[in-house]
């Protein structure tokens, strides 16, 4: 086929986008289902979604929930975890375990006539997981040493750093999913067993299937395997207080380090504030895309960076606002005038070309967002996990193409606060230090808890 390529491409000036329906069906044991019927391929796709995540575990046990997803598909009911994995690489299906702050996920992928059989063995480690004592010590050691080796990444040190920071030491979204080194060496096999019967429970989970099964083929392999699933899971009272901190500078020594990790930002409101698309219009102008204010100045105007961002990141009942870039290290206070220049500046409103570059960036990405099962799944998924809106796909566009530029103005007149803006560098402090003297603000120097020195 061939293209006049002297012609531009019209644009169409209205996006028909159809979200896909999500039907929710409930079993008798109290296990939600939201099913969304998806023929293109014979595929099956799901996730099993359990209020289980790191923002559980104990003080003395961070890692437990991180740990215990590690542990939970090493062997169950009877098969170890080579004979677990050989069954499911027979059918051609994808089983896989995974822990964040919030949840436990299990997910499967598998062909549709292979989907009972996968099904069952999902089912066995849901239910029957062994938790042998020679796997939980393989794992644990594992985990240790994943924790050591990460010491040595400046990017991994400075997110975490800088969460323990904004969030501080009493705020259950405050440490790292993986834990540290000195409290996972704590936990035992019985914190992992008793963890997975605290929460492991069909009231304390919701399970998102995309696929070409029919929603009674569904449910009959469902009720099959997961109907006499019938236990009780915990309540916790959680905290989410955040602390309130001055504008300053922390910095983690990395000696000789060429380069600065830097993250700047503050603690803002929860996924499902009313502000939700104003804040992410907002910040595709300062620092969400390519051409945002922050990564022109930083990377095209100084050559500070390869490339620097910023986001609003979000958790089930947390979320906060973050700068993120790596500089030379001596360059790490020119970038960091520049950060604080661009957080100033869009005090001083947005343009109009701003706004409609921003809008029409989104809007046209948003379908691309549901196009393979992964994505589907993932976005319903995160929908059920943040309480948005049943309309929320349908309006979404909308809503979007809704907002006008008085609102984000006065968006970005409260929603940053640079006084209250948190600094987390990590480098070479004998380099820092001599020119952090520049802006004026207080530093202090902590370790790999955020705690100051």
């Amino acid at each position: 086929m061939n293209f006049d390529r002297t012609q531009k491409p019209e644009s169409k000036p209205e996006l028909e986008f159809i979200p896909p329906v999500i039907e929710e069906i409930q079993l008798e044991n109290g296990l939600k289902i939201f099913y969304i019927f998806k023929d293109k391929l014979p595929l099956i796709r799901l996730n099993l979604m359990i209020d289980a995540g790191s923002k559980f575990d104990p003080e003395n046990k961070k890692g437990l929930a991180y740990l215990t997803s590690l542990v939970l598909d090493e062997g169950a009911d009877g098969l170890n975890a080579l004979e677990l994995s050989d069954e499911f690489d027979l059918l051609g299906s994808n089983f896989n375990v995974s822990a964040d702050n919030d949840s436990m996920n299990l997910s499967l992928q598998c062909l549709y006539e292979n989907f009972e059989k996968s099904f069952d063995l999902f089912s066995k480690v849901l239910l029957n997981p062994s938790f042998n004592d020679d796997d939980f010590e393989r794992e644990k050691k594992k985990l240790i040493t994943q924790i050591l080796q990460s010491k040595d990444e400046p990017e991994y040190l400075a997110d975490q750093i800088f969460d323990k920071i904004i969030f501080g030491k009493n705020n259950n979204y405050s440490f790292p999913v993986m834990g540290y080194d000195n409290t996972v060496q704590t936990i035992t096999k019985s914190d992992v067993v008793n963890h997975y019967q605290k929460f492991f429970s069909p009231k304390n989970s919701f399970l998102v299937v995309v696929g070409n099964a029919t929603k009674s083929e569904l449910l009959l392999t469902i009720k099959k395997y997961l109907g006499g699933w019938n236990k009780s899971s915990a309540k916790m009272n959680l905290s989410y207080s955040a602390p309130s901190i001055r504008k300053k500078i922390f910095i983690y020594n990395k000696a000789d380090a060429v380069q600065t990790e830097i993250r700047v930002g503050q603690v803002t409101a929860k996924r499902n504030s009313k502000d939700y698309f104003q804040k992410l219009l907002l910040n595709a102008i300062l620092g969400g895309q390519f051409t945002s204010r922050i990564n022109l100045n930083l990377r095209e105007r100084n050559g500070y960076t390869y490339g620097a961002n910023s986001r609003f990141q979000y958790f089930k009942d947390a979320g906060f606002f973050q700068v993120a870039t790596s500089v030379n290290a001596e360059n790490t206070v020119d970038a960091l005038k520049e950060i604080f220049f661009e957080l100033d500046n869009i005090k001083n409103g947005i343009t109009d070309q701003e706004l409609e570059f921003a809008k029409s960036s989104i809007t046209k990405k948003f379908p691309l967002n549901f196009e393979t099962y992964r994505q589907i799944l993932s976005n319903v998924s995160a929908k059920i996990l943040y309480d948005l809106p049943d309309d929320y796909f349908k309006s979404y566009i909308q809503k979007i193409n809704s907002i006008n530029k008085d609102e984000i103005d006065r968006l970005a007149l409260g929603i940053i606060n640079n006084e209250n803006l948190i600094t987390v560098l990590v480098g070479d402090k004998e380099i820092l230090y001599k020119r952090l003297v520049e802006l004026d603000l207080d530093f202090s120097e902590v370790d790999l808890n955020g705690d100051i020195i």
